[in-house]
């Protein structure tokens, strides 16, 4: 005998309703973003801060950002067809490798231009209210990022709670800045502004990688769950005697986890397709109420001892 029984995570129409109200937050963060962005780079251009200006097109990229997102979103939400049987969700992947490449470039970018400002030295101007325009900027990002997460997580949005991370570093670049200034305005040496400019790159390259690192895992289904967490869960009913070939793939908002069950062979179809949906609700509820389950049910022996 051998059974199976899976289940999709989501009804489409919700599923389209999350998506909606993703695209939405997408919206509003692009133009927080961008405002945030243009301020900087405008400030950098009138006092002639490397830093500033770096820092300024970092934030512009979180404003693309968004925009890539929005774009992977609006296909997630597509339906699926005989082409895509699992469906489009993991263009919002796709979308966060763009991302990823598109911080790289521009790492190489302010990397090539603090380099050459660190070769050219030039004098700052810098104002009071430049200075109070960046702290402007930095106490919006700090709301956008609590926001843009918290959504991220009530929604279970890979890409809201990645943009969330992306743009938690912007505030750390521009801390970053705004301490070079006032340092700068102390009498510090102005070689420290094409310094941090650097080192505003580097932290560009690391946020690329963890975005790569992340998208790459997911688009080769490297496993998301431990095993041994699937089989406490399925071991805890007394009619399995054996687990095996347990896989997971996906992310947290599109998980599919599959495996072989062994139960008694004299076990009915109607008992066995009762127990597999038993199992089921039991690993939406301990480990993720989203995940897609397979679940291969197969006759269990007993071996009898020979003398």
């Amino acid at each position: 005998m051998k059974t199976e029984n899976i289940s999709n995570n989501c009804i489409s129409t919700d599923c389209n309703d999350v998506y909606k109200k993703v695209k939405l937050v997408l919206w509003i963060i692009l133009f927080a973003n961008l405002g945030v962005a243009i301020t900087k780079i405008i400030i950098g251009y009138l006092i002639n801060s490397a830093s500033l200006s770096a820092d300024g097109i970092h934030s512009m990229s979180d404003g693309m950002s968004n925009i890539i997102g929005i774009i992977g979103i609006t296909i997630a939400v597509k339906p699926v067809d005989k082409k895509h049987p699992y469906g489009h969700k993991k263009s919002e992947i796709i979308a966060s490798l763009f991302i990823g490449a598109m911080l790289f470039v521009l790492g190489i970018k302010i990397f090539m231009t603090g380099l050459d400002r660190f070769m050219h030295l030039e004098e700052l101007n810098i104002t009071t209210i430049s200075l109070i325009s960046l702290i402007i900027t930095i106490i919006i990002n700090f709301f956008v990022t609590i926001y843009e997460n918290k959504k991220g997580k009530e929604y279970d949005s890979y890409i809201l709670i990645s943009d969330s991370i992306h743009t938690r570093s912007d505030i750390l670049i521009s801390l970053g800045v705004l301490i070079s200034l006032l340092l700068i305005k102390i009498g510090v040496p102005i070689v420290i502004d094409p310094i941090i400019s650097i080192i505003i790159s580097f932290f560009i390259f690391r946020a690329s990688y963890e975005i790569f690192k992340e998208s790459i895992n997911i688009l080769l289904d490297s496993a998301v769950i431990d095993e041994e967490q699937i089989k406490n869960v399925v071991n805890s009913f007394t009619e399995v005697k054996d687990i095996h070939k347990i896989r997971s793939r996906g992310s947290h908002n599109d998980m599919y986890v599959d495996m072989h069950i062994m139960i008694e062979a004299n076990t009915s179809l109607e008992q066995s397709h009762a127990l597999s949906h038993r199992i089921e609700d039991e690993i939406k509820k301990k480990i993720n109420n989203k995940c897609q389950v397979i679940i291969h049910m197969e006759p269990y022996h007993k071996k009898e001892n020979t003398l």
